[in-house]
């Protein structure tokens, strides 16, 4: 269907829904005026949680006090900590976070103030306790103890030890802090605007949160990531690439991680951590190489046969594969970085509210009659 006389957009495509001082997809992806590219070579995640919460980058006094009010907070309540093990060894790690992030708004004092202050204190503690919850989950789903999260290091590096139990290297914690910062804000992508239109009605901030990850969890917005590593085992080695290409594109098969329905011209971010992507797969060897010769195969004939070029998904799932983690992580991380973004649109929507209720053009049955029922056939 295309657009009618009456306004009508499928997928609300185009439209615009509100507005917002937050982020901008217009000329390139931006974040409270800051180019993403500038923000991912001079910035860190940290800064960029702080610009998205209070608008402007912080001092370093700001980001010393921000990173420390964010690592006391990292921790559960016991009883949020004890439901981990109870939940079934087949419930997917983002499924589990959903249910904490709602268990944890009885734990919240501030839970029903929808005042600025009391959301951007909720906010932070939310950007802290995320993490923990993924790798806490993780590591209990493993058959493993939680390791103690540490508040001397940023959020990147910190999530990286919880899982490890041991620190990660520069390189790695870079790469992993820059994904986070792509992943942190999209404008009024599904998810976010999910958020908005629960907050509209003068819900509260978990409520929003917890729908943001419903919203992420389905493979058209969340999960591409975690199709990556699936597709490029798929296509095997490099040499056989172009041509598992060329087969699946004449039986007409979506390849993830290409194409952008807002980037119609390639994906700035994954051109910015594909590079990262590479050098962390150089340092761990021959085995993560290979599956970056065999990515730039497919990219090319994607790019060559279709137009389209590769979206963030596509290099942040060959670096988490990198990075040693597992596939079921990837989408969970994508909701520990999205975090800040999201909190961001609840504070702003809260702050400047009006129930977000559009309408509908109805398609039924024209005007009818009721007939009783022991004259209908």
């Amino acid at each position: 269907m295309t657009t009618s006389s009456s306004g009508y957009s499928p997928g609300l495509e185009g439209v615009i829904a509100g507005v917002t001082a937050i982020c901008s997809v217009e000329n390139g992806l931006s974040y409270r005026g800051y180019s993403v590219e500038d923000l991912a070579q001079q910035a860190s995640f940290d800064e960029v949680a702080f610009l998205l919460l209070y608008g402007d980058l912080p001092s370093s006094v700001e980001l010393q006090r921000f990173q420390a009010r964010v690592a006391m907070a990292r921790r559960l309540p016991h009883p949020v900590r004890d439901l981990l093990p109870q939940l079934p060894n087949w419930t997917p790690p983002l499924d589990a976070l959903r249910t904490i992030v709602s268990a944890l708004a009885h734990f919240d004092q501030d839970v029903a103030d929808n005042s600025h202050e009391a959301n951007l204190r909720k906010a932070e503690r939310l950007l802290a306790q995320i993490p923990v919850a993924i790798a806490d989950y993780h590591r209990i789903s493993q058959g493993l103890q939680p390791i103690a999260a540490r508040q001397d290091l940023s959020q990147a590096a910190n999530f990286l030890y919880m899982l490890r139990g041991a620190e990660a290297s520069e390189s790695e914690v870079r790469a992993l802090d820059v994904s986070l910062i792509l992943y942190a804000e999209h404008e009024f992508n599904a998810s976010t605007f999910t958020a908005r239109v629960i907050v509209s009605t003068m819900s509260d901030l978990h409520s929003a949160i917890t729908g943001a990850i419903g919203a992420l969890k389905g493979p058209l917005h969340g999960g591409a990531n975690e199709k990556v590593m699936d597709i490029l085992r798929e296509a095997g080695e490099p040499d056989q690439a172009e041509r598992w290409a060329m087969e699946r594109l004449q039986l007409k098969e979506r390849i993830m991680g290409f194409g952008h329905r807002v980037y119609k011209h390639g994906d700035e971010r994954a051109k910015l951590l594909k590079q990262l992507t590479r050098k962390v797969a150089e340092e761990r060897g021959p085995e993560y190489l290979h599956w970056e010769e065999t990515a730039e195969r497919i990219e090319a004939v994607i790019l060559r046969e279709k137009g389209l070029q590769p979206n963030l998904d596509w290099p942040a799932g060959r670096l988490y594969n990198a990075l040693g983690l597992a596939v079921p992580l990837y989408t969970p991380i994508f909701a520990m970085a999205r975090i800040a973004g999201w909190s961001a649109h609840v504070i702003e929507q809260l702050d400047h509210n009006r129930l977000i209720r559009p309408r509908a053009q109805y398609i039924g049955p024209g005007p009818r009659t009721v007939v009783p029922l022991r004259d209908r056939p």
